[in-house]
């Protein structure tokens, strides 16, 4: 088992080495940079001005310079400081991620608890009434976009019950009353289509694993269906299930930004979103790759679990 995480951690470093050039190229072929964003269209500098503002951001070296530069900071833990703010990156990510994981934690529990029970009924009871319900839902939740939920729900709340929650974000330990208010609309928005996902899963591993002949021969044996489900088949049916709430989750870290920009919460994908705009390379690159981070190490917990879930994988 040791042996097995070893190689997995081992794997994630070049994944991280490519994440990091990746993100650093991409910025950098975005039109303009931060010193014409700054500048404007308008604004008239002299050469030696625009030469100084450059240095000053330390754009003026070349590409691969910067690169090494990053990656050495990175290195030693700074990610570097924001080229609009002057604000340690990380402090910034320090301060926008609580608001993100808070979203993810929450969106990702309210599509468990919903899904995985749905999936499983409409596993044990195939063709029936409840499978065609679940079926439906399914197909409602991965029809409608998330980001036209969240306008729906905005208009519902706002023009037809007249009711709106606090604008200025307040964080749980503050006042967990109006923070819940703050992150309903947007979890319900980002749970419709994790439901349907997560559902559909279920249901498909569990009819394959309840075909199975150790399942027949359980029956034979004359065990409860109870038993058969959580004894022997839901075990052995979560594995893609697993898979998928790993992504998930990895998705909803790195920042529902549609829902964060319509619903105004300043969470790590705003705070991406906006440092695109203004071309805040620092911001970008940090944010993006403590993203990529969070992502490659739940895929790893994932790994783990494979492991744990079925012995054969981690002698593969």
């Amino acid at each position: 088992m040791g042996r097995y995480i070893l190689r997995r951690i081992v794997l994630l470093i070049p994944t991280l080495i490519g994440i990091s050039i990746l993100v650093f190229a991409l910025m950098r072929f975005l039109p303009g940079d931060v010193v014409q964003v700054l500048v404007g269209a308008e604004a008239q500098i002299t050469p030696e001005q625009r030469a100084t503002l450059y240095r000053m951001f330390g754009l003026d070296a070349p590409i691969y310079v910067q690169y090494l530069r990053w990656v050495g900071a990175l290195l030693q833990g700074d990610m570097g400081t924001s080229l609009r703010t002057s604000q340690p990156v990380t402090s910034i990510i320090a301060g926008r991620m609580p608001i993100t994981f808070e979203l993810a934690l929450f969106s990702a529990l309210l599509s468990w608890i919903i899904a995985i029970p749905l999936g499983m009924l409409s596993a044990v009871r195939r063709n029936s009434l409840m499978d065609l319900l679940t079926h439906v839902l399914g197909l409602i939740g991965l029809s409608l976009p998330n980001f036209w939920l969240a306008a729906m729900f905005l208009l519902i709340t706002s023009v037809i019950l007249r009711w709106q929650p606090q604008a200025e974000w307040v964080s749980f330990l503050q006042d967990p009353w109006t923070n819940m208010q703050q992150v309903l609309l947007p979890v319900l928005s980002l749970s419709a289509a994790l439901v349907a996902v997560v559902m559909r899963m279920v249901r498909s591993s569990l009819l394959e694993v309840l075909g199975q002949d150790y399942i027949r021969t359980a029956r034979a044996k004359g065990l409860s269906s109870t038993a058969i489900l959580f004894g022997h088949a839901l075990k052995n049916a979560a594995i893609p299930v697993i898979t998928v709430m790993g992504v998930q989750v990895g998705y909803l870290l790195g920042g529902a930004v549609v829902i964060e920009q319509i619903f105004g919460m300043p969470g790590i994908g705003w705070t991406v979103l906006n440092g695109i705009y203004q071309r805040d390379y620092p911001l970008v690159q940090g944010a993006v790759f403590f993203i990529a981070i969070i992502f490659v190490l739940i895929n790893l917990l994932v790994d783990v679990l494979y492991a744990y879930l079925d012995p054969r994988i981690r002698y593969k």
